[in-house]
């Protein structure tokens, strides 16, 4: 989407571009010019979709791709996993899938050298086992996923998943399709907003901030991401508790919502135990705890996965010096040992999954929310 497009979408972003009034959200209560809420990103760098790859030896270590195998990257965003999958071994084949068209354009040009050896698939990857299976395609060898927001899309004003800059409150990773930020906010009423805020943001002033967010719809006053952060504030005062802007949570809890982010990472562990042949390996990099309990918990079950690690690995020293967005990336891998593609198999992954939601129960984030970004 360009932003002339969200633009012209948003008669109230319009208005204020032709008033020359677009203010950076540093300039709001509660955010001083040294903040820099969960993006670190400079004004020259929103343009394009350039994205630092998070643990890329890792996760080819951990797949270790063979001669002729076929995998998946089922994130590949702006392509560097699939790149390094490519590289590592002759006549690999590779499965690119992501939900992002943005995304999908620019892993097709990073990865135009290996040919026909790439099939890039436009879909979110919880749909990637029917997407293959479309394609004749029913094992694979090996998986990467890198779950979450990529930085490009936090980058970028006209997506809307940031408040550090005016933008329409739109926050979907496939801006072609799916439901807006707004559109499910007129849609909820006040308890359903406070349960997405509470649940998918582990904000405790939910009710609160819904009231104030809905106060706003009605009021005419809720157009864009500062509006937005404005009813959040008006409820819960400018202070950052933390270091956190009180913004944060709830807007992760919207994007996540909108995207059905968690059920998207439901669907795909489900589907891995039938989609990769015995002896593959799945590698998953999560960044916050709602994404990591539930791959833990598929990856406890020892009669389906064999994990190659006891503990997640995180980003070395340099790295996360280098990225500081790598800080909180988790990455778990486990190899199958089962041949999975009975029903038994696929019901165990899918009670883990479900086991790892907590059933919608209100239990506190292990890490902050605040280092969620890829």
């Amino acid at each position: 989407m360009s932003a002339s497009a969200s633009k012209a979408a948003n008669p109230a972003i319009a208005s204020r571009a032709a008033e020359n009034s677009f203010e950076p959200q540093l300039s709001l209560p509660g955010m001083d010019a040294l903040a820099a809420e969960w993006v670190w990103a400079e004004e020259g760098e929103r343009m394009g979709f350039s994205h630092a790859t998070v643990m890329k030896a890792e996760v080819v270590a951990a797949i270790a791709p063979r001669e002729g195998g076929v995998y998946v990257d089922a994130t590949v965003g702006g392509g560097g996993h699939a790149e390094a999958i490519l590289a590592a071994a002759p006549r690999t084949r590779l499965f690119a899938v992501d939900r992002d068209p943005i995304a999908l354009e620019a892993a097709r040009e990073r990865l135009a050298p290996f040919g026909d050896r790439v099939v890039f698939i436009h879909a979110p990857f919880g749909s990637v086992a029917e997407e293959l299976a479309a394609r004749g395609v029913s094992k694979v060898d090996g998986l990467c996923a890198d779950l979450g927001v990529s930085s490009p899309q936090i980058d970028e004003p006209t997506r809307g998943m940031s408040f550090r800059h005016e933008g329409p409150l739109d926050m979907r990773m496939d801006p072609t399709r799916g439901e807006t930020a707004l559109e499910l906010i007129e849609r909820s009423s006040e308890e359903e907003l406070a349960d997405v805020i509470f649940h998918m943001g582990d904000e405790r002033r939910s009710r609160r901030i819904a009231r104030s967010i809905k106060r706003a719809q009605r009021d005419g006053e809720l157009a864009s991401t500062l509006d937005l952060r404005r009813a959040i504030v008006r409820a819960v005062g400018p202070m950052r508790v933390g270091g956190v802007d009180p913004a944060t949570r709830t807007f992760q809890a919207l994007r996540i919502a909108v995207n059905d982010e968690l059920g998207e990472i439901d669907r795909l562990l489900a589907a891995l135990p039938a989609l990769i042949a015995p002896g593959g390996v799945a590698s998953v990099i999560s960044f916050h705890s709602l994404e990591d309990r539930r791959v833990k918990h598929t990856f406890a079950d020892h009669d389906v996965w064999a994990p190659l690690t006891k503990k997640p690995l995180v980003a070395s020293d340099a790295e996360r010096a280098e990225n500081p967005r790598a800080s909180s990336a988790k990455l778990r891998s486990a190899r199958l040992i089962t041949a999975a593609g009975s029903n038994e198999a696929r019901a165990r992954s899918e009670t883990s999954t479900t086991a790892a939601g907590s059933s919608g129960a209100r239990v506190r984030s292990e890490t902050s929310m605040t280092g969620e970004m890829k």
